[in-house]
């Protein structure tokens, strides 16, 4: 079994190239929904924010208030590297245990924004990065109600698109229609079953 991390900054589209592979039965394992998932239900990972950060971290339902948490981290880069200390190792534990299952499939996807800057890089054989100019890349995020400033506060957190190009294996170019997308996946996907 290949593992496969694709990654992408904000708005690049790498979710919807996951989906597309999906499609195609590709297991995928969504990084940023498991590590909320963790960081909502485990007992330990919620001390360890809560004591970086304060009770009001989580609401009274005991859910993570992500508002307030990415106010918090995206404006200081030492309190977002002591978040990422508690969160990652987690995530990639529960990485490793997901892909227990699927040992017999020609390979797995791993999808994470910050796969190069996190190291989970490490846990994968083959990176795919998906890349898009940067104005639709804001476009997008902006669509979704996060306003611009936001939207590049975040980009400021993580690695340029060639800086990804420069480390991975293949570079999606997903400036273009959802037909040239598709047809950038399934030659990857082509590729991943003949290397298998």
């Amino acid at each position: 079994m290949i593992r496969v991390g694709v990654t992408g900054g904000i708005g690049s589209g790498k979710s919807t190239v996951c989906r597309l592979l999906a499609e195609r039965d590709v297991p995928v394992y969504d990084s940023d929904s498991r590590a909320r998932e963790l960081m909502d239900g485990d007992g330990e990972i919620r001390r360890a924010i809560v004591s970086l950060l304060g009770s009001a971290a989580y609401r009274n339902d005991g859910s993570l208030d992500r508002c307030y948490v990415a106010t918090k981290v995206f404006g200081d880069k030492m309190l977002l590297a002591s978040l990422n200390a508690i969160v990652h190792p987690a995530v990639a534990l529960d990485f490793e245990a997901w892909t227990l299952p699927f040992s017999s499939q020609p390979y797995v996807v791993l999808e994470s924004a910050i796969l190069l800057e996190s190291g989970f890089n490490r846990f994968v054989d083959r990176v795919v990065t998906v890349a898009a100019p940067v104005e639709v890349r804001i476009e997008r995020v902006v669509c979704r109600g996060v306003n611009r400033e936001e939207v590049m506060r975040r980009m400021d957190n993580q690695l340029s698109d060639g800086e990804r190009a420069g480390r991975a294996w293949r570079v999606i170019d997903n400036g273009g229609s959802m037909d040239y997308l598709a047809r950038q996946v399934a030659e990857i996907h082509k590729l991943l079953l003949e290397q298998r």
